[in-house]
């Protein structure tokens, strides 16, 4: 779910009609947002890399690419809102918009007045849902690294994300909950069997094997230790947030 910035948010109109994007853009401008405008799906896709964008104001007909597909890739971001304004907009073309990952689907013609309501009403509903998010999320640091429980995501300190298998999260969330302690080859049995994933029996060493290669990426080759004849030992320090 997206969450709005605390500064002035940057909106991004990816339409066709220029008229419409320069009067929508002027309207929107001065109602505090920054904006910027794109004709086509390769020039938004220019500016989605160069800038961060909170909102993207899209049409799905537009030149280069379905506009739906960019709202499909837009929707894997978690800090991305989009709000579809199109003159396709049968019950079915809303449908469709909203599955493909949009916050909010308006039929053309919608007044400015109009889109500038909605997109207040999409920002409160992300901000109340990133503040509930924040109070019950669970979060493991070390290293550099940060382990999102709900999410299932491992970051480094640059943001970005080291996918993890099933198997290699379980095992990493068994770690860091006790770090710096011994941990058996039963336990973490134990453990993978409890979560229905695919690490058993000599499967444990491959899966540490790979969580290692992984950690190693940051620097940190020896995070995970082995005990001879009892185990392996989690040894970066652990904080939860």
């Amino acid at each position: 779910m997206p969450k709005p910035s605390e500064a002035r948010p940057r909106i991004l109109i990816v339409d066709g009609d220029g008229d419409y994007r320069t009067a929508t853009g002027q309207f929107l401008a001065d109602h505090g947002f920054l904006v910027l405008e794109a004709e086509n799906a390769g020039a938004a896709r220019d500016l989605l890399s160069q800038y961060t964008i909170d909102i993207v104001v899209l049409d799905v007909n537009i030149s280069g690419e379905d506009g739906l597909a960019i709202t499909r890739a837009l929707s894997v971001h978690q800090d991305v809102c989009v709000i579809i304004v199109s003159e396709l907009a049968s019950e079915i073309d809303r449908i469709v918009g909203l599955e493909a990952g949009a916050d909010d689907y308006l039929p053309k013609p919608a007044s400015a007045r109009e889109l500038l309501a909605r997109i207040r009403a999409v920002r409160r509903r992300l901000s109340k849902s990133a503040r509930l998010e924040q109070a019950t999320s669970v979060c493991y640091l070390f290293s550099g690294w940060s382990l999102d429980i709900d999410r299932r995501q491992l970051r480094d300190q640059l943001g970005t994300i080291t996918s993890l298998s099933d198997g290699e999260f379980t095992l990493l969330r068994a770690f860091v909950e006790r770090p710096q302690r011994v941990l058996t080859r039963d336990q973490l049995l134990e453990y993978a069997r409890g979560a229905n994933c695919d690490a058993y029996d000599r499967a444990i060493d491959t899966q540490i094997s790979r969580l290692r290669r992984k950690l190693g990426m940051s620097g940190n080759n020896d995070l995970i230790r082995t005990v001879r004849n009892e185990g392996y030992m989690f040894v970066a320090k652990v904080v939860q947030r």
